[in-house]
């Protein structure tokens, strides 16, 4: 029996193609994007990136059908059950559509841009806005909830106080993505510590040495960058902005009383698709009593009696897309919202980089390539470099940070305990690599799905998610300095 487990083995590892071949089909989708990047620029996401993906999943599976005599079968289950871990993610994203729309029309987002354009200062918004996402995904647990919500005002104030877009997402998304990575409640934390046999408070606990101080130079950054934010204009631009929410929107301040429940709903752990599908239909009762005028226009139906025009338009908001006319072009273009229907190319997406992740795992391809990475471990620094590089490439392969953290976690684990690190070491570096960049790839879940969320293409607000980049950078220099590393006897 032992023999032939071996015998199985060695056959597994001659069917591994070279890594060089294996890399074929990652040059082939990384030059296709770029001619789809060149030729589509922002609407590269409309179809151009899907249909690259497809293209890059043909020649993985003609390669390893004619070359390696990879079964169909094979590429057909992996995607499968790649593709039911997937479902869940397009559901929240649906229900993210629904919130969007509603929180819009509703008055919440309006409400919520008028006062904060007043509140806060231009100078401090950078550094403001990071540390609120940070507060409010720490205690939810989800980034994704924390931009979806929050987030959307943020950006939208940031509008109004005439800041980059670019960084004003940056800070955004650094905060959401430091909170999600310190929550006990994340599902990525629990993932990246269950997965590697480590316990969750001794995990969070451990990655405190490389997040804290990527996130106070992430803090530092956003300090000095917002000293230079706003001009003399902006009282000006900022009257604009409250005389045109104001004379559209019923401005108060119950339509607050939504995200308050829904902060309520997040401190008593509830799932976060129950969460933001709950505050959606709560945003939409809001609607129906404070804005029924913009229902009413949304519809656009006059021979619709008030109660057909008030359900047509609240349907709509939910649904697709909607324009509200303020008066103010650069307005309109803020308070303008998708709808379901406007995450459906995200969607879309989501299915295409799945499957093609789901092709380069059934191949062989992706462990080809990390067994090369792995046989470059020579030292601590080389270890740890290994494993937030691979979470890295596992992000840019397989398009999802959680197949990128199990599959990061299970290929080094022996290796780890066979050079005397403990596990939480590497249950630290899957999340510092894995978790944090993957909003930072185009094509991951999470890049597609906030740049959708926030309508800022991925490679826009890439170089000013500080937490994000400095996050890899951190764990690499403590593992250079073997600060509270340890390795068994």
């Amino acid at each position: 029996m032992k023999t032939d487990d071996i015998q199985s083995r060695s056959d597994d590892q001659r069917r591994l193609p070279h890594p060089l071949i294996a890399a074929i089909p990652l040059v082939v989708l990384i030059g296709l994007l770029a001619v789809v990047i060149t030729l589509f620029g922002s609407d590269s996401l409309s179809g151009g990136s899907q249909v690259a993906l497809l293209m890059g999943l043909a020649v993985c599976v003609f390669i390893s059908m004619v070359f390696y005599r990879v079964p169909w079968k094979a590429f057909e289950q992996q995607m499968m059950e790649t593709m039911g871990g997937v479902s869940i993610t397009v559901l929240i994203l649906l229900a993210v559509g629904m919130l969007s729309g509603s929180w819009m029309v509703s008055g919440i987002v309006p409400t919520l841009i008028y006062y904060g354009v007043q509140i806060l200062s231009p100078q401090f918004f950078l550094v403001s806005a990071c540390v609120i996402c940070a507060l409010v995904s720490l205690l939810s647990g989800s980034s994704w909830t924390t931009i979806a919500t929050i987030g959307v005002a943020l950006l939208g104030i940031s509008h109004a106080l005439g800041i980059s877009e670019a960084w004003a997402a940056g800070a955004i998304i650094s905060g959401a993505y430091f909170g999600d990575k310190m929550s006990p409640l994340s599902d990525t934390t629990i993932l990246a510590s269950s997965s590697t046999g480590v316990d969750l408070f001794t995990h969070i606990r451990y990655m405190m040495l490389t997040t804290t101080p990527a996130f106070m130079l992430t803090l530092v950054i956003f300090t000095i960058a917002g000293l230079g934010q706003g001009g003399e204009d902006i009282v000006q631009h900022i009257s604009r902005y409250t005389e045109g929410l104001d004379a559209k929107f019923n401005i108060s301040i119950w339509t607050l009383l939504v995200p308050v429940l829904t902060a309520v709903l997040i401190a008593r752990r509830v799932s976060s698709l129950i969460v933001l599908f709950l505050s959606a239909l709560m945003a939409g009762v809001v609607a129906l009593i404070m804005q029924p005028h913009i229902l009413s226009e949304i519809a656009g139906d006059t021979s619709l009696s008030t109660a057909g025009a008030l359900t047509k338009g609240l349907t709509v908001t939910y649904y697709g897309a909607t324009g509200v006319d303020t008066g103010y072009a650069e307005l309109n273009e803020l308070v303008s919202t998708g709808g379901m229907t406007g995450m459906l190319n995200t969607i879309w997406l989501i299915i295409c980089a799945m499957c093609f992740g789901a092709a380069m795992v059934a191949s062989g391809m992706i462990e080809s390539i990390t067994r090369v990475v792995i046989s470059w471990v020579r030292s601590r620094l080389g270890l740890v470099a290994s494993t937030a590089s691979t979470g890295l490439f596992l992000n840019i392969t397989t398009g999802d940070q959680f197949i990128s953290i199990v599959l990061t976690a299970n290929m080094f684990q022996k290796v780890y305990e066979q050079q005397g690190y403990e596990p939480r070491l590497l249950s630290r570096t899957c999340e510092d690599s894995a978790t944090v960049t993957s909003v930072l790839v185009p094509w991951n879940t999470c890049g597609m799905t906030q740049s959708t969320v926030l309508g800022v293409p991925t490679i826009t607000y890439l170089p000013y998610c500080f937490f994000n980049i400095l996050s890899p950078m951190m764990t690499l220099l403590i593992a250079a300095i073997g600060w509270k590393i340890k390795r068994r006897t």
